[in-house]
Formats: C-alpha cells, structure tokens, sequence
C-alpha cells in the first residue's frame, strides 16, 4: 500500500502540465495535510500533500475538503512565503520518494527568491520542507531535532540534507547483467531480495514481479533457473517501458466488501480471485479515490479527540462514581438491624445502666435465636444508646433514599454521554463537531471558546427516500434528535429508535396514512445504521406514533420515554441522501 518511487515518477509526470501556473490558495485542512490551489491560463488545479504516515502521498486531487477556521502556523507560513509563487519545475532524483517543487517568489523586499517545497514520501519519516535559494531550511511541517534524530535534523535555519539514501538498483537505468548479478548475490526469497536491489520499489510491485518470475510459485533469488531470470528481467523491462511511454494500468485492488487494499501502475495478478481489481483513468485519480474515505475519516478523528478525551474521561469519572455508590448502598442494607438493636434497647431500659459496653437480650424479632448481643457506648445512657440506633437507622434510611437517586441519576448521564459519543463516532463534518461541542457546552461538560464571527449554522436533518416514495428523516444528534421527534414530527409519523442502543432518533413521514411492511423496515433498517450497532446483525429497532413519544421533565437532549411500541429485527442498511 506504500507510494513508491516508481508510482511517485508517473505522479510527477502527470504534474508536469502545471508548470508556470501559480499559487491562488494554501489550505491546510489537518495537522499533516496541505492543499497547494494553482491557476494557470488553461484553469486550475488542486495538489494534495500528505505527511500522514499511514497515508503519506501527493497528487492532484478532486476531493472538496472542509478547511479549519483558524489556519495552523505553517499554513499561514506558506501562505506569507509562497503566495502567488509560479511552479518552475518539479524535480525527483532517480526513484527516490521525494518531488522537489521549485516556486519563483517575491520577497518582503520586493526581490524574486526561488523556493523550494521538498515533499519526502517515506512513511512514518513522511515530512514538507520550505528551502530558501540557499539551501537553508525555512520551516517544515515535522521538525526533526537532536532527540528525535541524530542523523538528520529538519530544523529552522540548518542546512537542507537530503533523505540518507541506499547504494540500489535504478530499475529505469538498469540494465539485464547488473539486474540478474545484483538478484543472484542475495540469499533470499526473490521478492525480499528484489526489495533488496532496487530503489523505490513497494513491496506490491516486486510481488508482482516475483509473481511473473515464478509463474505463481515461490523461488528463491540465489536459486533462479534461466529461464526464471529471463522472465524476472522481461517483467523489469516490461514496467520500464510502462513508465517511460505513458503506458501504465494504474490498478487498485480491494476487498470484495469494498475495502482498498493496494495499488500499482501496472495490472496485478499476484491476489488471483482473492480480490477485486479496478482499473482507474490515471495515477492522482487512483490516489484520490484510494484515500479519500481514509483521509475523511482521519480529519474528523483528529478534529474530534478532544471531544473523545472528555467523553472517556467523564464517563470514566461517573463508572468510578456509581461504583462508590453502590458500595455505600449496601452498606445501607444493614439499616434494619439497626432499628432491630434500638427497639430491643428501648424494651429493656429497666435492665441497663450506664457504664455498660455490652448488653445479652432477648431478640423478639427472630424466635430461632433467643439472645442477642448489643454493643453499647459505656458514655450514654441506655436511652441515649437506643436514640444512637435510632439515629442511625434514619440516617442509612435517607442514604439510602439519596444513593438509589444518585445512581440512577448517574446512569442516565451514562446513557447521555454513550449517546454522544454515538454521535461523535458517526459525524462527518465540522458542522456536526461544532453542534456538538455546543451541547456539551449546554450541559455543562465544555466552555467554549468565543470566536469571532457568527457561530456556526445547524445542518437540517439527514433526508432519505424509501422505496415507494416515502420520507424518512434522521437526526444528526441530541439536539437535533428533539427538535426532530417533538417539534418537527407530525403525532400521525411513526418514531423509530433502535432498542437499548444509542442512536439517531427517525422519523417516517406517513402523511397520515399506513405504511408497508417494506418502508417500515427501510427505515429501521436506517435507525440501526445511524446507531451504536452500525456492524452488528439483526439489530432490534423498536417502533411507534409519535404521539406516544415524550419528553420527561429536566431529561438530557435525545432522552425520551415511549409507549405502544412493537420491534423489528433488521440489518442496518445506508440509503442514499436526497
């Protein structure tokens, strides 16, 4: 799944119209992500840098991205240095995993300055580096000191070093005797020792070419027949010519649920019937569409995780709280026995005196046991020590009462915070972030910050259409989840929640009328998607009139009570928004 060297060359190539066009916008809508907007004569165009290390890539991309309100520094760096620079060249050297982009610039003097932007490719090293004329680090979006690296720093004001690189095999250059010496001088398995011998190969490529080599088989590389060898080296040429006429298959294979798996510039056969393969029109349209759910998906994370933090940390906070209570609870089980002791004191007031530590009495209230032992306060009277259970009773009695409050107070904020973090768990935009944190702010969980500016719109709930036509609307959170049951809502629509699972509430628009069977389980079939059991099967969703749907008083935003319901056992199923 790693962008290679050989991939990054056909990226470059395709870049390569951009040139002389320059720099409209610079985004950076995540902490390791840069969107570089370019205008030229013949229209514009979007480069998208990664520095994630699961994702680290570049290539023009197609996706709308929503962009923080506040730029991060290095963004607003880029922007101050390189704001309408003008793309000279973009340059790699060899197959190393790095494009060098050079932009002519203007100075706070007036002075055009040529920058360089080196975007380094490599994994969990992945990092973008602004260089001066001079060679001069400005700044980058990772720095790299003495703890981190002592090999290579990436600081402000050090001299730019490039990447350590490894004596190997240019496989464009190569020719079919360094390639067959250089495979022959490794004792290991062929795709292992390809890896081994050639520069900016992924380890999908040279499966692929073991592959071929094999013919399905595993072979060894100090082991390669003639035969074996001159297939490997075919194979090589066959990729070189590939890359060097413009005509690559860029590849993408997946799971057969739709999961991509990996990628390459020419057909892969290595998987056989094991996965699907899809052919994309070009490099940066593979990349896109191979990332782009990953990268959807990473921005909110690292958007959300303070919300995740405080969610976690408050409902950790309230599980240690119930457990204590509930320790205190049963204590208070014992208060009986209390009221057992004070009444038999009281009963024989005429056979104590003070000064006594203990008392052996006729229990009257449990005949199986003639006597009981009383402990008694040598300093009180026995009035006193009856009034001393008395006292006790009471006040286990009013703990009691107060604690089972507690809890189920404590447990229903539980519910609430499960089904915030439902919700956190399903947002897809910083809409959604912001109508959240806003909640929790409501309910006393946030301070927010004030911002300028207006504060952000509410998005309208989700819309879907069922298949004779009918509406179905879902909730984006608590909040909304209200607004949609108890306002919105016709008494007539019918109101669907999964059962004891937090979850969207949705609402079946009926316009009066019965629905089908079919709608009735579309649209619990959407309650169970939006909902904590999205991966599970054969979800209960229950289902009822929304006029039998309310609100108790001083309940948390999406916590309702129902009556009348019936259930439905569905697998969560997506439809598509109107």
């Amino acid at each position: 799944m790693a962008l290679d060297g050989a991939y990054l060359h056909a990226v470059r190539q395709e870049l390569l119209p951009l040139m002389d066009s320059r720099i409209e916008k610079i985004h950076q809508p995540a902490r390791e992500e840069l969107i570089l907007a370019l205008r030229s004569r013949t229209g514009g165009a979007k480069i998208l840098i990664s520095c994630a290390a699961d994702r680290a890539r570049v290539h023009l991309t197609q996706v709308a991205v929503e962009n923080p309100k506040t730029p991060p520094m290095f963004c607003m760096l880029l922007r101050k240095r390189l704001g309408n620079g003008k793309l000279l060249d973009i340059r790699q050297d060899g197959l190393e995993r790095v494009l060098y982009f050079d932009f002519s610039c203007v100075n706070e003097l007036g002075d055009v300055v040529q920058l360089t932007l080196a975007c380094e490719i490599m994994g969990r090293y992945s990092n973008l580096i602004l260089i001066d004329e001079k060679g001069v680090v400005i700044d980058s979006m990772k720095r790299v000191d003495a703890t981190m690296s002592s090999k290579r720093l990436v600081l402000p004001g050090v001299a730019y070093e490039m990447p350590p690189r490894d004596d190997r095999l240019n496989f464009l250059t190569a020719s079919d005797g360094e390639i067959r010496a250089a495979v022959a001088s490794k004792n290991a398995e062929l795709s292992k020792a390809l890896l081994q011998t050639f520069e900016g190969v992924s380890p999908v490529l040279v499966r692929e070419w073991a592959y071929y080599t094999g013919q399905g088989t595993a072979c060894r590389a100090e082991a390669l027949t003639g035969d074996q060898s001159d297939r490997l080296c075919y194979t090589i040429r066959r990729s070189r010519e590939m890359l060097e006429q413009g005509t690559e298959v860029y590849t993408m294979v997946s799971t057969r649920e739709g999961q991509p798996k990996d990628f390459s510039f020419l057909p892969l056969h290595q998987y056989g019937t094991l996965m699907v393969t899809k052919t994309m029109p070009s490099a940066c349209e593979l990349l896109d569409e191979f990332f782009a759910s990953r990268d959807h998906a990473a921005r909110l994370k690292q958007r959300a995780n303070d919300l995740f933090h405080l969610l976690l940390h408050a409902t950790e906070r309230i599980q240690r709280r119930i457990v204590s209570q509930s320790e205190e609870l049963d204590a208070c089980e014992e208060k009986d026995a209390l009221r057992h002791k004070a009444d038999l004191i009281s009963a024989n007031l005429y056979r104590l005196h003070k000064g006594d530590t203990t008392a052996e009495l006729e229990d009257f209230y449990d005949p199986a046991c003639p006597t009981v032992n009383i402990e008694l306060d040598a300093r009180l009277t026995p009035p006193q020590n009856a009034q001393k259970y008395y006292q006790a009773y009471k006040k286990a009695c009013t703990a009691e009462k107060i604690l089972t409050e507690q809890i189920a107070k404590g447990r229903e904020e539980l519910a609430y915070l499960d089904s915030v973090l439902d919700a956190l768990s399903r947002a897809e935009t910083e809409n959604d972030l912001e109508q959240l944190r806003t909640e929790l702010a409501e309910q006393g969980y946030l301070r927010l910050l004030r911002r300028k500016g207006k504060p952000p719109k509410s998005l309208p709930p989700m819309a879907f259409t069922a298949s004779d036509g009918t509406r179905i609307l879902v909730g984006r959170n608590n909040r909304q989840n209200d607004q949609l049951t108890l306002k919105t809502a016709n008494k007539n629509d019918i109101w669907l929640h999964t059962q004891n699972i937090p979850g969207s509430h949705v609402i079946l628009e009926t316009g009066g009328k019965e629905p089908s069977q079919q709608v009735l389980e579309e649209a619990a079939q959407l309650a169970a998607y939006h909902s904590k059991a999205r991966d599970s099967a054969q979800v209960p969703v229950d289902y009822c009139p929304v006029r039998f749907v309310k609100k108790p008083a001083g309940a948390k935003p999406g916590m309702v009570i129902f009556s009348n319901q019936h259930t439905l056992y569905v697998t969560p199923k997506q439809m598509e928004q109107e």
